[in-house]
């Protein structure tokens, strides 16, 4: 007997063995299992009534809350295809994707309630405007209406091939992208996560990452499957990070390095007494060594390195603990440990090509492109068949990231493709200078960017935040790095910066920086 391959019997089965158990917890609000999917029935309910239909789309805009959650198996359940916005993008923004993805009802929190109504003349199509919390002329209120129905709705049939959601990328450098998650998809993320980091129905899942970032990277199906407790938070910065882990036992959260960059470096009063031993799984960009040193030495938390992409559903690689790293000193292990590892058991076949389409020697120092193929790479891109041809070309779905491989097997990102600075024929790897910079005792943040110089067509410029009170100068950073590094891949100048542009899920915009750069003279 073959049964779909979804997300949403994970619903099932938390609500048969864990129904008593703390299930959310979003301020004040306790919900167990029995109550969250109760509620979760009832707005399925509720959108039906409102003309929901299989295939329709629904879109979100909200931050880590109860209601947010909720979305992601009361739209599905009813065959609807969820749409979760990147909130901190703009109202323009916004009326693009919803109008792209042909999103018919739009459910924000309260914050973005007046951005939402500035682009109603932009989204003729929207029938229905929902509002979480707050309220205003044309909204339904989430609450009144979710209490006003009744537990049950018509459930569809549902085939492990259908849209569970569509998460839109960046958009950093053209129009954002509607990446297509099918049910299955999802599925194998979970199941994949749970079989390389495991949780227990004991643990408590801490909400820092955004539920929007390529669905919480699935964790907001993996903690249910665990029966783990779901711990909303609703703005991540250390103090907040630091007072929810001491109040309620958090044993777990998942972090893009930008958010442990700020906990590594919070005031010692924030990290004094913290609990220990907690798990972090941290993607998004390499995490530099010295920070997953400074986390795990100075908090004695365990962080683990995981890789993937939007369009990967997330996770296609992981940093696997082995019993020789712990034979390691604690510099070596961090330095392994930012690698991005192994494939994970269920994702598909991930290797490293070079421009011949061909597998790179695992010799640490070849560098190609990460390509997979497998379970987890998404259906396509919403509504544009070019750039799904493009990003699945020969068979495989092309990263843009470059990397090696190691003599291990392990991958290790070393730049994107296009950040590959190539100074007098060398390759450097921004990475790796960024990671050495890091290590510097004044230096909270780095980016490493190539800029034109006349001579070797481009070499590499650091833009460095300083942590509080430092005084480093430009020279002394760049001194730093020549004693470290080979001379080519020492940046040629270094620009002090209050902070450094990101998109809204942290990654920093290098283009930008490169950009506000001119030509560097022949040095």
């Amino acid at each position: 007997m073959e049964l779909p391959l979804t997300p949403l019997d994970f619903a099932r089965r938390a609500r048969k063995l864990y129904g008593g158990r703390e299930g959310v917890v979003d301020g004040d609000l306790r919900l167990s299992y029995e109550a969250f999917f109760d509620r979760c029935d009832r707005w399925s309910a509720a959108l039906q009534e409102l003309g929901v239909e299989k295939g329709d789309r629904v879109a979100t805009i909200a931050p880590n809350t109860h209601a947010q959650l909720e979305s992601f198996y009361a739209v599905p359940q009813i065959g609807a295809v969820l749409v979760p916005l990147n909130y901190r993008l703009l109202a323009d923004d916004f009326a693009y994707m919803i109008r792209h993805s042909g999103t018919t009802v739009v459910c924000a929190h309260a914050d973005y309630l007046d951005a939402v109504d500035g682009i109603r003349d932009q989204i003729p199509n929207v029938r229905h405007f929902v509002a979480y919390e707050g309220a205003g002329d044309g909204w339904i209120d989430y609450e009144s209406r979710m209490a006003a129905m009744p537990g049950q709705f018509e459930r569809p049939e549902i085939a492990e091939s259908d849209l569970l959601t569509i998460n839109y990328t960046s958009g950093t450098t053209s129009q954002p992208k509607g990446v297509m998650i099918t049910h299955r998809n999802a599925w194998i993320n979970s199941i994949g996560t749970l079989v390389h980091h495991s949780m227990t129905c004991s643990d408590r899942y801490l909400w820092t990452l955004p539920m929007f970032h390529a669905n919480g990277w699935t964790f907001v199906w993996t903690a249910t499957a665990a029966g783990s407790t779901h711990l909303c938070l609703r703005r991540v910065d250390p103090a907040a990070v630091f007072d929810v882990i001491a109040r309620e036992r958090v044993t777990m959260f998942c972090a893009a390095p930008t958010v442990l960059i700020g906990i590594a470096n919070a005031p010692a009063e924030l990290r004094a007494g913290a609990r220990r031993g907690i798990r972090i799984l941290t993607a998004g960009a390499p995490p530099a060594a010295a920070t997953i040193q400074r986390i795990e030495g100075d908090l004695g938390w365990t962080i683990t390195q995981v890789y993937g992409l939007t369009e990967t559903a997330p996770f296609i690689s992981v940093c696997e603990p082995r019993a020789e790293h712990a034979e390691l000193d604690d510099t070596a292990r961090a330095v392994v440990k930012a690698r991005q590892g192994v494939e994970l058991i269920p994702s598909g076949d991930l290797r490293v090509f070079d421009e011949r389409g061909e597998s790179v020697p695992a010799d640490g120092a070849t560098i190609g492109e990460i390509v997979v193929r497998g379970n987890a790479v998404m259906k396509g891109y919403f509504n544009d068949p070019e750039a799904t041809a493009q990003a699945m070309r020969g068979g495989w779905f092309h990263s843009g990231d470059a990397a090696v491989v190691h003599p291990d097997g392990y991958v290790e990102i070393r730049d994107r493709l296009k950040d590959v600075i190539i100074s007098g024929g060398e390759n450097v790897s921004s990475i790796e200078v960024e990671g050495l910079m890091l290590r510097h005792a004044d230096v909270q943040e780095v980016a490493i960017v190539g800029v034109p110089h006349e001579k070797w067509g481009e070499v590499p410029h650091a833009f460095i935040v300083l942590k509080k009170g430092a005084s480093v100068s430009p020279a002394e950073l760049v001194q730093y790095a020549r004693d470290r590094l080979a001379h080519f891949k020492v940046p040629h100048g270094v620009t002090i910066v209050a902070e450094l542009p990101k998109t809204a899920t942290g990654k920093v915009q290098k283009y930008i920086l490169r950009g506000g750069r001119s030509a560097i003279s022949k040095q």
